[in-house]
C-alpha cells in the first residue's frame, strides 16, 4: 500500500516547500523506494496555463501537455521523473467535478456539500496520481492560515484515518526570522504555525526549520516544549545562498541526511529500507556546482523580467537549472546575466553582447520586445557568438534570417505583425479553424525526425522526443526559400510540415529548437542541447 507524505507551509509562501518535497523524495528513492510527487495549489484557476509569468512563475509543461505549476519542475529535476498533468490539483478543478458531476445527476440527488463531497474528490485524485508507487509526497501550496487551504487540510487528514496513522505522516516547513534590530532567530511565527495547523486537526510529525542560519538547540527546545514534538524531529534546514554557502538546492537532499531525515521519515512510516543509499554520483555534481574549474558567462535575453521594483528570474526557472545541470557537467560555473530585450532595441546596446560567452532566447508571448530580440540573433549571427534559441527564440531567427539573409523586407511573425507582406512565422491553414474555436496551443511532448546535422550528432539519435509550448509555426511557404539560402532545417516533425530545430552549419554554434528541451534537464542528465551549448560556450570563454 503506499505511503503518503504531506508537506505544509506555515508563517509565509515561497519558504522553500518545493525544495524540501523534491530534496524529501530524492532521499527516499536513494533508499530504493519508488517515489511520485503531487503540487496542490489552492487557487481557483484549472491550471497555470492562463497566469502571468510575472505573477505565478514559469508554467511547467508536462509530458501529456499539462501546464503546471513550477513545482513539477522542481520534483522532475531532483527525482529525474516525468510528472502527468493530474499531479498538479487546484481549487478549481475540485469544484469544477463536483459540478459537473452534480449537473449530470452522478449525486443521484443528494445534497452536494462541502463536507464530505470536497475532501472525498481531493482524496480520490491524490490516490489516483499514486499509480502504485511506494511514496507519494504531497505539497499543499501557500501556508496553513489561508482560507483557501482548509479544503485540503481537511482531506489530509480524513485521508490519514482511512490509510491508517503509519501510512501517513505531515511535515510542516516554517520559517524562522532574525529581525535585524536584535540579530536573534524568532520561534514565536513557527508556535503560531503549528498553533493554525492544530486548530485543522492535523499535529505535524517533522517541522522543517528554514532561516539565515541553521537551528541552535536552544531554537530546538524551545519548538518541542511548545509543540510536544521531540527536539530529534525538528530539522534544521538553513539557507543555502549567501557568503560560504553553496548556493545551489541540489544539497538540500545531503544536508537532510546529515540530519538523519532519511531514516526517521522511514521510521514513521514504519517501513525498512530497500537499500544503502549511494550519493556519489549527486555529490560529484554538487561539488562540481560549488567548486567548478571554470567559468562561462551566458546572457539570457528575455522580457518576463520586472514587476513593480522587483526582478522575477521565476520566469525562466528552468532555463536557469538546466544551465547548472550542462555547467556541472562540464565542470565549469555559470554565470547568467538578464538582459531585458527592450533595452537591445537600440542598437547601440549590441556591443555589451561581446562580454558573453553564448547567449539564449527563451520562449515568451506577445511583441514586446521582440525588435532587441531580433537584433540580438543577428549581431550572434554575423559575430560568431554561440547561440541557443529556444521556441520563440526559433521563429525570431527565422525572422531575422528572412529579413537580412533572403532579403525578405518585413518579414515577421503574424503574432507581432498581423499584416507583415511575408508571414514567415505563422499559424498554418489547418490551425486556424482550431484556434477560433478556442483551441490554443501545441502543448506537451512531440516526435521530431532529425536529418544529419549538428542536431542529430548532439542527441546521438534520428528520433527525439521534446515537450512544446506554442501556437505558431515557421510558414510552410518559406521552408525553400530558407534552405536555399543556407538555413537548415534540420529537424521536422514525421509528416515534414513542422520545423522543430534550425541550424547554421558553419557557425559554431547557431542552434534553435521550437520546443522546450530545459523541460527535460535534470542534475545528472543534463538536456543536451544545454549540454552542447555550455560545451562549447566554455571553449568560447577559453579561447
Amino acid at each position: 500500500m503506499t505511503k503518503y507524505i504531506v508537506v505544509a507551509g506555515g508563517v509565509i509562501s515561497g519558504v522553500g516547500k518545493g525544495v524540501a518535497t523534491a530534496s524529501i523524495g530524492k532521499i527516499l528513492q536513494e533508499y530504493g523506494f519508488s517515489v511520485t510527487a503531487v503540487k496542490i495549489d489552492p487557487y481557483l484557476n484549472c491550471d497555470a496555463g492562463t497566469m502571468r509569468p510575472t505573477e505565478h512563475g514559469e508554467v511547467w509543461v508536462t509530458d501529456d501537455g499539462g501546464e503546471t505549476d513550477q513545482d513539477l519542475g522542481t520534483y522532475e529535476r531532483f527525482l529525474d521523473i516525468q510528472l502527468p498533468r493530474t499531479n498538479n490539483i487546484t481549487t478549481g478543478q475540485i469544484y469544477r467535478t463536483i459540478l459537473e458531476k452534480e449537473r449530470r445527476g452522478d449525486f443521484l440527488g443528494q445534497t452536494v456539500q462541502f463536507i464530505p463531497h470536497i475532501p472525498e474528490e481531493i482524496n480520490k485524485r491524490i490516490k489516483e496520481s499514486t499509480k502504485d508507487h511506494d511514496i507519494c509526497l504531497v505539497e499543499i501550496g501557500g501556508t496553513i492560515g489561508d482560507y483557501e487551504n482548509i479544503p485540503f487540510l481537511l482531506a489530509t487528514r480524513s485521508l490519514k484515518r482511512e490509510v491508517g496513522k503509519d501510512s501517513l505522516i505531515h511535515i510542516l516547513v516554517t520559517y524562522l526570522p532574525i529581525p535585524s534590530h536584535i540579530e536573534e532567530m524568532k520561534t514565536k511565527p513557527t508556535q503560531m504555525s503549528i498553533k493554525l495547523l492544530e486548530e485543522s486537526g492535523i499535529h505535524p510529525d517533522f517541522i522543517l526549520c528554514r532561516g539565515k542560519t541553521a537551528l541552535d538547540k536552544v531554537r530546538k527546545k524551545k519548538i518541542e516544549t511548545y509543540s510536544g514534538i521531540d527536539s530529534e524531529d525538528v530539522i534544521s534546514m538553513p539557507d543555502i545562498s549567501g557568503p560560504g554557502k553553496p548556493n545551489t538546492v541540489y544539497v538540500v537532499p545531503l544536508e537532510l541526511e546529515e540530519e538523519n531525515l532519511g531514516e526517521k521519515v522511514l521510521k514513521k512510516l514504519k517501513l525498512e529500507k530497500k537499500k544503502n543509499p549511494d550519493w556519489t554520483s549527486w555529490k560529484e555534481k554538487v561539488s562540481k556546482l560549488i567548486n567548478p574549474m571554470n567559468k562561462t558567462k551566458i546572457a539570457i535575453v528575455g522580457k518576463y523580467l520586472n514587476i513593480g521594483d522587483y526582478s522575477l528570474r521565476d520566469s525562466y526557472i528552468s532555463i536557469s537549472e538546466a544551465l547548472k545541470h550542462a555547467g556541472a557537467n562540464n565542470d565549469t560555473k555559470i554565470e547568467v546575466s538578464w538582459l531585458n530585450s527592450k533595452d537591445l532595441e537600440d542598437p547601440t546596446n549590441l556591443p555589451q553582447l561581446n562580454e558573453f560567452d553564448g547567449i539564449i532566447i527563451p520562449g515568451g508571448f506577445g511583441s514586446s520586445g521582440t525588435e532587441g530580440k531580433i537584433n540580438t540573433i543577428k549581431f550572434c549571427r554575423e559575430n560568431n557568438l554561440p547561440f541557443l534559441g529556444l521556441c520563440y527564440g526559433l521563429q525570431f531567427a527565422v525572422v531575422e534570417f528572412a529579413r537580412n539573409v533572403c532579403g525578405l523586407v518585413n518579414a515577421n511573425t503574424t503574432e507581432v505583425d498581423s499584416n507583415t507582406p511575408h508571414p514567415v512565422i505563422d499559424i498554418l491553414p489547418e490551425q486556424k479553424d482550431i484556434y477560433t474555436k478556442g483551441g490554443t496551443m501545441r502543448l506537451g511532448s512531440y516526435k521530431a525526425i532529425l536529418q544529419d546535422s549538428v542536431v542529430k550528432s548532439i542527441y546521438k539519435s534520428e528520433i527525439v522526443h521534446e515537450r512544446h509550448r506554442h501556437r505558431y509555426e515557421v510558414n510552410p511557404f518559406y521552408h525553400t526559400i530558407l534552405e536555399n539560402k543556407g538555413l537548415s532545417l534540420c529537424g521536422k516533425s514525421p509528416d515534414k510540415k513542422l520545423v522543430e530545430f534550425i541550424e547554421l552549419p558553419n557557425h559554431k554554434f547557431f542552434i534553435a529548437t521550437q520546443a522546450h528541451p530545459e523541460f527535460k534537464s535534470s542534475l545528472e542528465k543534463p538536456a543536451p542541447l544545454f549540454d552542447a551549448f555550455v560545451k562549447t560556450a566554455l571553449q568560447t570563454s577559453t579561447n
